[in-house]
Formats: C-alpha cells, sequence, structure tokens
C-alpha cells in the first residue's frame, strides 16, 4: 500500500509530483527547498539596487525545518530518517551548510550524501535535500 501526498501550508512543487510518499515502513521525501508558499524564499535578501544576498545557513534551517513539516504530516519526524541527500549549487557554502545541518543532527542521525549541482530551479536556491525515513506500521 502507498500513500502521496501534497502538504497544506508547504510551497506547491513546480512539477507534479507530491511533497511525500509513503510506501509500506517508508517515508520518501521529494527534494525540498527553502522555498514558502507564496514563492519567496527563506536566506534571500535582494536590496533595492537588486543586489542579492543569499544565506546558506538561513537555507539550510529553513529546508530542514519544511522537511521536518513534510514528515509530521505523516507522522514521522526528523529523528526517524535514515538517509538524506544534500545539493549545494557551490561547494564553497559546504561549512556553513555543514554548521546549521549539526544544529538538527549528530552522527547517531541519518547516513549523508552531499553533491555539488551545476543549479537548482531558481537561482536564489543554494541547497536543496531530499530524504528517506522508516516509520514503522502499529
Amino acid at each position: 500500500m502507498s500513500e502521496a501526498r501534497l502538504v497544506e501550508g508547504k510551497a506547491t512543487p513546480r512539477g507534479r509530483f507530491p511533497h511525500v510518499k509513503v510506501v509500506g515502513d517508508w517515508v520518501f521525501v521529494s527534494g525540498t527547498s527553502s522555498r514558502r508558499p507564496d514563492n519567496s524564499f527563506v536566506g534571500v535578501e535582494v536590496d533595492e539596487l537588486g543586489t542579492t544576498n543569499l544565506d546558506i545557513r538561513a537555507q539550510t534551517a529553513a529546508v530542514i525545518e519544511n522537511i521536518r513539516d513534510i514528515l509530521e504530516s505523516v507522522g514521522c519526524s526528523l529523528s526517524d530518517l535514515t538517509q538524506v541527500t544534500s545539493y549545494l549549487v557551490n561547494m564553497n557554502d559546504f561549512g556553513g551548510y555543514n554548521e546549521t545541518y549539526a544544529r538538527y543532527f549528530d552522527e547517531s542521525g541519518p547516513t549523508r550524501t552531499t553533491v555539488a549541482v551545476h543549479q537548482l530551479p531558481h537561482p536564489h536556491l543554494l541547497i536543496e535535500i531530499s530524504g528517506i525515513a522508516h516509520r514503522p506500521r502499529s
């Protein structure tokens, strides 16, 4: 048995896929960013001249908190994550990302892979994370 869903209060996916899919005991979270429901982004400041400042720490925290909310919608928590894959546009952001990630997880947390990608679906995005969680059926 499987269940796919969009989560109320989260940004609508930019394609035809769910935020989360549950298959048996496994929960799969689609790639998640810092995008808000109004299509603005956490960790982005643009001044009156159009100069853009992107903050990897703020974006990383927002992504993890979005994943937390998505997991909670199916009765899970961040502690149920077993594996995450993180996509960074620039590996120069690895330090700030890693520092923020460590506020949520330690060595007992999910396994992790971090890769650099050429770009993400919006130029203001520095990071996207997908995850797999385990939720034993009662």
